[in-house]
């Protein structure tokens, strides 16, 4: 994976930083797009284990929107199931009339009460997804979305094949443009690449967890990487330290979540990572998170990274890492000798 990684890298810095492609769908976004988890608000599974990040200001979240549209960002990712529905009734809102500037994305195979705000299930029947569309529809204020992902990670690979086929149903009928998978698996992410409106994959990845195999298989189908935890749910901001709110998910770690430890905020051996990469990623005058971004994009002009935002602030610190571009091949190759890999 090293030669990879080096070609992918020396292809990166000679691309433009105004656009990048959903792999072969022809589908134009900025090289950057806003994830919008963060601005569902607080939610739980049925255990009571906290969902979201915590309280959100909706107001400063459609503030927040319209600020990066303003900044030249085009690419939302969103899901159904964030804030049990709100996130997407709250991006709606913001993206209004300019509905059509953007490129709009959402996720479907959670079942949730928005009452409650309660994660309750998956259903990954194709009838489910037909009705997860409709409502996703009504709560964004839109005749269809763009990018349709299926976010059951680990779902049977024989009924996401009937998934894939349904969602080429879903083009025939204009309810979507293109489609893909959040998954981390690349087996998985092979099946729904079979299709032909198959855009993308979305999957995490930064600078401290790299997916070379997953890179690869989107060099090899000709899909978009969409980068799931960009900043390493804020760890690469190098400003979350200490001891977080109650509802945010981060305070009570699921297995999953790397990088945090309950009741006490981010692991010292994380942090001491983040730290030892300061001068590398804030070369150029870039912040810690630009500089943890432009590691994305110098890592194959394939990825889109999606970091999550509650604020203005966020958002233009976020949209101005697109002018200072991606890291240099040598840069990269610094990061690797810093981590050890």
């Amino acid at each position: 994976m090293e030669t990879t990684q080096s070609t992918q890298s020396t292809q990166s810095t000679q691309t433009t930083q105004s656009t990048r492609t959903l792999g072969r769908t022809g589908i134009e976004v900025s090289p950057l797009g806003f994830g919008c988890w963060a601005i569902g608000g607080e939610w739980q599974d049925a255990d009571g284990q906290p969902l979201g990040w915590g309280k959100v200001d909706d107001e400063e979240s459609v503030r927040a929107v319209r600020r990066a549209l303003d900044l030249g960002v085009t690419f939302f990712d969103t899901a159904d199931t964030y804030g049990a529905g709100h996130s997407e009734r709250v991006l709606g809102r913001a993206l209004g009339r300019r509905r059509d500037d953007v490129v709009l994305a959402t996720k479907w195979g959670n079942v949730f009460d928005e009452a409650t705000r309660t994660l309750t299930g998956g259903d990954d029947t194709p009838a489910y997804a037909r009705r997860a569309l409709t409502a996703s529809l009504t709560r964004l204020g839109t005749d269809h979305v763009d990018l349709y992902q299926l976010h059951l990670s680990d779902a049977d690979p024989e009924r996401a094949a009937e998934l894939r086929d349904t969602c080429e149903e879903f083009v025939r009928e204009g309810l979507i443009r293109a489609y893909a998978w959040s998954t981390d698996d690349p087996a998985r992410a092979a099946v729904f690449a079979e299709g032909e409106h198959c855009a993308a994959v979305q999957h995490a990845i930064n600078v401290l967890q790299d997916a070379p195999d997953m890179l690869a298989l989107c060099e090899e189908l000709d899909l978009a990487s969409i980068n799931r935890s960009p900043l390493a749910m804020g760890l690469l901001t190098g400003k979350r330290r200490g001891a977080l709110e109650a509802g945010d998910i981060r305070s009570r770690p699921p297995e999953w979540l790397q990088g945090f430890e309950e009741g006490s905020g981010a692991a010292p051996d994380w942090v001491a990572r983040v730290d030892a990469l300061k001068d590398v990623l804030t070369s150029g005058g870039r912040t810690p998170a630009q500089g943890a971004l432009a590691w994305l994009w110098a890592r194959s002009p394939r990825t889109v990274p999606i970091p999550g935002f509650r604020s203005v602030a966020q958002a233009e610190q976020n949209a101005g890492a697109i002018e200072k571009g991606p890291l240099t091949a040598e840069q990269l190759a610094e990061v690797d000798r810093i981590l050890g890999r």
